[in-house]
């Protein structure tokens, strides 16, 4: 791992990117899906639906959702069979999550405190692997796609959904306003946490391109590696094989 990561726009050392991120997600554990309601306007739903689609899971197969927090990858996969652990290295971010299911009526899924870059499963464990807008928070994001490739089965198949960087002509620039002044405010007067939401925004501008990081995932060890933009880009779904 590099000296220096990145955090927002600073450069900081590896284990100050991982102490602050987590106190920023356990800052806005309990107001996180409403908040990603207002920034997307609720399109956060669609992404989702639309990633879980192409998951595919199916009933009986094991399936890690890392950086699952809240639950909601984990509850659509539930919906279809599949046996799911749900992981993160917040446990405020998990607590949410199993309140969220014991209140739906959902059994059945493990919450489990996992570090992404260092799992404790055992390799070959799973069928598939997930992680929805949870990859650019990783401080050593190397690491963790070589560990997601580690504990899946040959044959198995790994999905992350995230952000990335729109070449709608006019969109971005409309969007990157918006994210930039609004989302900090919004940020602020609903979950009372301006800097969090700053650096949740800068965290999208640092994160590499579709093309970036598919040869990231590739470097990690998948094939058959891809990306489907949605929005022209605004966010992505990537994919790749351990064969």
């Amino acid at each position: 791992m590099e000296d220096t990561v990145s955090y927002g726009y600073e450069q900081v050392a590896p284990a100050e990117k991982t102490r602050r991120v987590g106190e920023v997600f356990s800052s806005v554990a309990r107001r996180y899906d409403l908040m990603n309601d207002l920034m997307s306007g609720g399109l956060h739903r669609m992404w989702k639906d639309s990633f879980v689609a192409m998951v595919k899971p199916r009933p009986g197969e094991r399936v890690l959702d890392m950086a699952g927090g809240t639950g909601d990858i984990a509850f659509r996969m539930a919906a279809r069979g599949a046996s799911v652990t749900v992981s993160d290295i917040n446990a405020a971010m998990l607590e949410v999550g199993e309140q969220r299911a014991a209140k739906r009526g959902i059994d059945g899924l493990t919450w489990q405190v996992e570090n992404a870059e260092v799992l404790s499963f055992d390799s070959a464990a799973f069928d598939a692997y997930t992680i929805a807008f949870g990859i650019r928070n990783v401080t050593d994001i190397p690491a963790a796609l070589k560990e997601a490739r580690r504990v899946l089965k040959y044959g198995g198949r790994f999905f992350c959904l995230e952000f990335s960087t729109t070449d709608w002509p006019g969109f971005g620039r409309v969007y990157d306003a918006y994210s930039e002044k609004l989302v900090p405010q919004i940020g602020k007067y609903v979950a009372g946490d301006e800097a969090s939401y700053r650096y949740l925004i800068e965290s999208i501008r640092r994160f590499p391109t579709m093309p970036e990081f598919s040869k990231m995932i590739e470097a990690a060890g998948f094939a058959r590696v891809s990306s489907r933009p949605i929005l022209g880009g605004l966010v992505a779904i990537h994919s790749g094989w351990k064969i």
